[in-house]
């Protein structure tokens, strides 16, 4: 259950709130005072607190000063009356995670929340690097035995001493974040704030805006300042899950960042000083996107300063066993029926399946097993899985024969240039995502170095 502390002096506002997140999951606590406040953080441990600006006695912002003394790391999101945005930005830059005006719009304010929570958890999550002996020791940590994770371990221990710029690699679902983590977590900054962004999730004309800010006016729908993850995290870590996704002007900031450690928000032009350490992370061949064009050669090497590799799952078999020990007993405490074991044909199922999403299908695929089996023996008939085996890549559905493809080739080097090369544009011209120019990118060799 996450708790959270509202402090505002306004008692419709308490209501609201207490409607608004009226959750099992979510416990929420009340203060009428800064003051108040104060004295019932250190007795509640909140995850989360969500404090109003203008308050009687002790005003938002000096409470804000006095609970970064007593908890750097606690989240903070601030709620301000329309036209006092300047006081909400001052509140940022003093270390709050976000702001909302009054009156706020309720799918806003649960968004942000949310996004808060995940954060909170995030930074508080403990991740081990040591491998341990007995699977329940684990909890959410790193587990594996196997000579390639005895590797990553070593890795992360020489690591976490130092401030240097991470490149961690390895295909989808082997644990790049909690990798991240484990460094964050054994770190000098390990007290500062850690911020994770999917460069991946989020869309690209929105992406920028999100890492640095944007000033009022700064495109259509800004309608307000707003500070940047960048900002916000500064002495702390930013984790860039997915880097390989990310465009190369975006590309450009965030390696000047690395080079400066300045940048400008969005629609200004004053460059803004901060001292963060980056960790990246892709499931993406980096050297080929360089060959390609579609990834900065020197924001590369600037991020490989320390490289870590995690296997894929099916490369580390002898881990199977072991972290699906983990997990049942991970997901046992959470469904409240935990499974009494798994059967030897099962667990010869897993040691013989291919593991396309490595530990995360892994875990996905026990979680449905142990509602299954309904607190019995979990069999292969509860897993569920594909025939063990490799088959060959099937030919690309997409991938047009002959004349189709020339035709396609022709179609997409005039989209591109009609769009001067910018590849959101160009998709949004054909009618496709970024990921799908992409591949048809690839596929016909092109960038702009060959046109």
């Amino acid at each position: 259950m996450d708790r959270l502390l509202l402090i505002d002096d306004e008692a419709d506002v308490q209501y609201s709130f207490r409607r608004i997140f009226d959750s099992p999951e979510i416990e929420l606590n009340t203060a009428a005072s800064g003051e108040e406040g104060l004295r019932l953080i250190p007795k509640l441990k909140p995850v989360l607190v969500i404090m109003d600006i203008r308050m009687g006695g002790l005003n938002g912002l000096e409470t804000l000063r006095r609970l970064r003394q007593l908890d750097p790391k606690l989240l903070v999101i601030m709620m301000t009356a329309y036209g006092t945005t300047q006081t909400a930005i001052e509140a940022m830059k003093l270390g709050a995670y976000d702001y909302l005006l009054k009156p706020f719009d309720v799918p806003r304010l649960k968004q942000i929340v949310q996004g808060a929570l995940k954060a909170a958890r995030d930074m508080k999550q403990v991740v081990s690097y040591q491998p341990l002996l007995e699977s329940e020791d684990y909890d959410q940590g790193i587990v594996g035995r196997s000579e390639a994770m005895q590797n990553v371990f070593k890795l992360i221990g020489q690591l976490a001493g130092s401030d240097a710029t991470a490149l961690i690699t390895g295909e989808s679902g082997t644990g790049k974040e909690l990798v991240a983590r484990a460094i964050y977590h054994h770190s000098q900054r390990s007290k500062q704030p850690f911020i994770a962004i999917n460069c991946a999730a989020i869309p690209e004309n929105l992406l920028e805006s999100e890492l640095f800010g944007h000033e009022k006016g700064a495109f259509t729908g800004a309608t307000a300042q707003r500070i940047g993850k960048f900002e916000q995290c500064n002495l702390g870590t930013v984790f860039l899950d997915e880097i390989g996704d990310m465009s190369v002007a975006t590309q450009t900031k965030i390696l000047r960042v690395l080079q400066s450690g300045t940048f400008e928000r969005v629609g200004d032009n004053e460059p803004i000083k901060v001292d963060v350490r980056i960790i990246a992370a892709t499931n993406r061949d980096l050297q080929k996107a360089i060959e390609r064009g579609q990834f900065r050669e020197d924001l590369y090497y600037r991020l490989n300063v320390f490289a870590i590799h995690l296997p894929s799952l099916r490369d580390r078999r002898s881990d199977i066993l072991l972290l699906s020990e983990a997990f049942i007993t991970e997901i046992g405490r959470s469904i409240g029926r935990p499974p009494s074991g798994i059967s030897r044909q099962a667990q010869q199922a897993l040691l013989d399946y291919h593991w396309p999403g490595n530990v995360r299908e892994l875990r996905n695929i026990l979680e449905r097993a142990a509602i299954l089996c309904d607190g019995g023996l979990i069999e292969a008939e509860h897993l569920a899985l594909r025939p063990p085996s490799n088959p060959p890549a099937a030919p690309h559905p997409a991938d047009p024969p002959g004349d189709l493809r020339t035709l396609e080739r022709a179609m997409i080097e005039k989209a591109l240039r009609d769009a001067r090369f910018n590849k959101s544009e160009t998709a949004k011209a054909l009618g496709l995502t970024r990921a799908q120019l992409y591949v048809r990118l690839r596929r016909h060799g092109l960038d702009k170095h060959t046109l």
